[in-house]
């Protein structure tokens, strides 16, 4: 039989990338997969998954597709603009995430510098807001989240808002603070 091949409706649920991804983690997905969902669609006569495929192999892996050009991919039967582009997007958007720095980081060395760091902003606001800062093992801001947004004069927060993101985050402290929308004081702790 030519001309047949299996579209991501014909698959299990549980073989499917996407839903891979979400159960087990990005972390545990092949690169095809991961490529097939950046992908989304694969061809008339070629699945999505065959596709990637293809595409790792004309490329000999991701290392080489680190460096590839839209031409290159374009050239690619069923990669068209589209695709290619946001192929291309998602290699620059992983290069820029892999260039950042820790020493770029803002250090908190004493209860001032996490004041420091949010009260240009939240001394403005006119509603009670609670921020947390996430901090690694050094002491340096990896995260800032607002959790909560209050009234005038009350925010009411879950303790379980806080240590989510803190859990999803690897942090080793967390830094809380609020804002007076009074005007009278921002609060940390």
């Amino acid at each position: 039989m030519t001309g047949l091949h299996v579209t991501m409706k014909d698959m299990p649920k549980q073989d499917r990338p996407r839903e891979r991804l979400m159960e087990l983690g990005a972390s545990h997905v092949s690169n095809q997969e991961l490529l097939s969902i950046l992908l989304g669609t694969g061809t008339k006569t070629e699945s999505v998954q065959a596709l990637a495929q293809r595409v790792l192999m004309h490329f000999e892996g991701i290392n080489l597709l680190r460096e590839s050009t839209l031409e290159e991919l374009t050239a690619i039967k069923g990669i068209g603009a589209a695709k290619a582009v946001g192929i291309l997007a998602a290699i620059e958007l992983g290069k820029r995430m892999n260039q950042l720095k820790s020493e770029d980081r803002y250090v908190v060395r004493c209860p001032e510098d996490g004041a420091d760091f949010v009260m240009e902003e939240m001394r403005l606001l006119k509603q009670e807001h609670f921020v947390v800062l996430f901090l690694n093992t050094k002491n340096q801001i990896i995260h800032r989240q607002t959790i909560f947004i209050g009234s005038l004069n009350a925010s009411i927060v879950h303790p379980r808002e806080v240590f989510r993101e803190a859990v999803k985050r690897s942090a080793a402290s967390i830094i809380c603070a609020h804002n007076h929308p009074s005007g009278v004081r921002l609060q940390c702790g």
